[in-house]
């Protein structure tokens, strides 16, 4: 058996055991805490820098840097996910008893749509190479796109295709019913507007993968790594979005720092067939310090504005 099959192996137990125990334990929906959050981020951190130190010793040096910058980038990119969570769940009036029951299938569903998004799109960059620089001319538009668009950016679920789709052959209630996604109304089968909540953020992640999946791609093509980092980011968000939703503002040039590591990862993609192709230890060192730079100077700024 390779190290990668062992790696594999260890990676969906790991997965099964954390899902079981998540899904657990959030059975009956409760307001997750700040302390709540805040331990189970640590958890989910701890658990893929664990991995990434496996990856390390036993797939190797380059493996290893290919999986925290692919990690990095999937993490960034969440962070910035959850301004859009808060705008469809502030849309549809959802409490927060009920957000993590939303996120929780949102995030199970994201999984499987992540796997197929990157097996594909693995499929697509071996089968027809020269999609590499459409890959890489999408996250450079995407990432100037991003740092000139402000931060006007709204949601509109009545615009959604599927929010249609959902209001055009299912009757949905005009009220919530507690965190329950159907109902039986006149003895036919309804939804509720939570449903059309999880409808909107799935639809969102569709949309998110259409980014981050590429800018993995710049990193590794190796599926392994790709779904690995991906699944561990994902796992991870419910935690994130309460650890992050009440101090979203203090990472005001957050979006900068991101839409630069796309723009920058595109360009990764677009050399990686010229004798100035980006070495990985090079774009780890970016990313990171990026990422650092964004977060310091956010933080400062937010401390600045509360100055007299």
């Amino acid at each position: 058996m390779s190290n990668q099959t062992l790696m594999w192996l260890a990676f969906n137990i790991l997965v099964v055991i954390m899902l079981a125990i998540d899904l657990g334990l959030n059975r009956k929906s409760h307001e997750v805490s700040f302390r709540e959050s805040l331990v189970w981020s640590g958890i989910w951190i701890s658990l893929a820098l664990l991995f990434n130190a496996g990856i390390y010793h036993y797939l190797g040096h380059t493996k290893g840097l290919e999986f925290l910058a692919g990690y990095l980038i999937e993490k960034s990119l969440s962070v910035d996910n959850l301004f859009v969570f808060i705008m469809i769940f502030s849309y549809f009036n959802v409490a927060r008893l009920h957000q993590p029951k939303i996120l929780k299938w949102g995030i199970i569903g994201a999984l499987v749509m992540r796997a197929i998004f990157i097996f594909a799109g693995i499929e697509l960059l071996e089968t027809f190479h020269w999609m590499i620089y459409v890959f890489g001319g999408i996250l450079v538009f995407t990432g100037i796109r991003m740092a000139f668009s402000g931060d006007g950016e709204q949601v509109d679920p009545e615009k959604n295709p599927l929010v249609k789709l959902v209001r055009r052959f299912v009757s949905v209630t005009k009220k919530g019913h507690g965190d329950r996604f159907f109902i039986k109304k006149c003895g036919v089968r309804a939804v509720t507007p939570l449903f059309l909540t999880l409808v909107m953020v799935e639809s969102s992640d569709v949309i998110f993968a259409l980014d981050s999946i590429p800018a993995v791609f710049a990193v590794t093509r190796d599926p392994f790594i790709v779904y690995t980092s991906n699944v561990f980011a994902i796992m991870g968000l419910r935690a994130l979005y309460f650890l992050l939703s009440n101090m979203i503002g203090m990472f005001a040039h957050l979006k900068l720092g991101i839409s630069f590591i796309l723009a920058f990862v595109g360009v990764k993609m677009l050399l990686a067939d010229t004798r100035f192709e980006i070495p990985i230890h090079f774009s780890l060192g970016v990313i990171f310090g990026v990422l650092t730079v964004s977060i310091i100077s956010s933080i400062i700024a937010a401390r600045l504005r509360k100055q007299p």
